[in-house]
């Protein structure tokens, strides 16, 4: 069978004040339009569907519109789950209207999920709490699929029964998996997991939590190992981290997918793609990365002169930009003018003191006998590191009369 695997959507997310709506529509009918070509039987979304616990209208109806567009009316089924920035019960509302198109929305650790049935496509076969059994009408075997959305310290405890997560979370979700691997996972049909969590292998100090995301990792809280995952599981689609990361090999496959988009500056320039995944029972699943071309790249880019910044701007004008600019005065409001002009993905501006050591050390002391004027001069450079530009000298002449 043939699986897509995409995870931390993050719809509605904004990059400071910039919409990302445009741009995460367009990459949302880019992975419908894989699902289709690549004839995907199974799509999992492993987490982080939304980037807030209420997120704006337009969000939400790109979410339902884009499951919609994969199942394509029950032809496969969509199976997704609650991730650390998703409302568990906003995700697990929908589900009576989901499931009548084949979609699964799965918001609590540990939900059973209830039976449904795709005339002539396929039907969950087997439900119980954190997994279910689906049945296909053209692949001849069964597809076991454990699941577990994330879950808080309020989740955990009633969920999970654990009270200190730092100490116990590994051990309860190792055990959990494995009685159900242990009940239903034999090797007559293919057996999968999916969760949004920190995982990583033992003795490796393990991949950095995105820029902006909200940390799942507190010291060791929250952080599971891969030999947690049963032996019994051929492939793990993992959410969470905004990079593809593969942690398994061989017979088992652990993969954090990675976000569709770049969602901060720090992942600007990483590629972005979904994972194509053809396993069969009792063999090694092999796993295909197919690239994702939607979305504007997200650029650091350092200058030391208005003219060649502008030039570049006007010149890469599909990207999102943190702009350096060093100078040896502020720059003006004119200088701003012009390079916002120059470009409309100006995320960031920031001024950079030029020979900062050198003027610090040019800064004599304060002579009071001298005027008022060269003070301020000489008191701004102190405190800013820069000299102040004509406009910031005229405007304390103003103040002073």
């Amino acid at each position: 069978m043939r699986i897509l695997h995409t995870a931390d959507w993050h719809l509605g997310k904004k990059l400071d004040f910039f919409s990302r709506l445009e741009e995460q529509t367009a990459v949302m009918q880019e992975i419908v339009e894989i699902t289709r070509r690549e004839n995907v039987d199974l799509v999992l979304i492993a987490g982080d569907l939304f980037d807030s616990f209420n997120p704006p209208i337009e969000a939400v109806e790109l979410f339902y519109k884009t499951l919609k567009s994969l199942s394509e009316n029950g032809k496969r089924a969509v199976i997704a789950i609650a991730g650390n920035h998703d409302s568990p019960n906003r995700i697990s509302a929908p589900d009576p209207l989901a499931r009548s198109a084949g979609i699964i929305l799965i918001g609590h650790p540990k939900a059973k999920v209830r039976d449904i049935n795709m005339s002539g496509n396929f039907a969950i076969q087997k439900s119980e709490e954190g997994l279910i059994e689906l049945i296909f009408h053209h692949i001849p075997y069964p597809v076991r699929l454990i699941h577990t959305a994330y879950a808080n310290e309020s989740r955990l405890k009633q969920y999970l029964d654990i009270e200190n997560k730092e100490t116990a979370l590994n051990a309860a979700l190792t055990e959990h998996w494995q009685n159900l691997a242990d009940s239903f996972c034999d090797n007559t049909g293919v057996n999968l997991l999916m969760s949004h969590l920190y995982m990583l292998q033992k003795n490796t100090s393990g991949p950095e939590e995105p820029d902006g995301e909200k940390p799942l990792r507190l010291g060791n809280a929250d952080l599971i190992y891969t030999d947690a995952i049963p032996k019994q599981i051929q492939y793990t689609a993992l959410g969470h981290l905004h990079s593809y990361i593969p942690l398994g090999s061989g017979h088992q496959k652990i993969n954090y997918s990675g976000s569709p988009l770049a969602y901060s500056f720090t992942e600007g320039e990483r590629k972005k793609q979904v994972l194509i995944i053809d396993v069969k029972p009792s063999e090694k699943p092999t796993v295909e990365k197919v690239e994702l071309n939607s979305g504007r790249t997200l650029t650091r880019k350092y200058f030391d002169n208005i003219p060649e910044a502008e030039e570049w701007l006007k010149t890469y004008a599909d990207t999102l930009v943190e702009l350096s600019i060093e100078s040896k005065e502020y720059l003006t409001a004119q200088d701003i003018s012009t390079l916002r002009k120059a470009h409309d993905g100006i995320v960031h501006l920031i001024p950079i003191i030029k020979n900062k050591r050198e003027e610090a050390k040019n800064i004599q002391k304060i002579n009071l006998n001298d005027s008022i004027e060269n003070i301020f001069e000489d008191y701004f450079k102190s405190r800013m590191g820069q000299a102040p530009n004509q406009e910031i000298k005229d405007l304390f002449k103003q103040l002073l009369s």
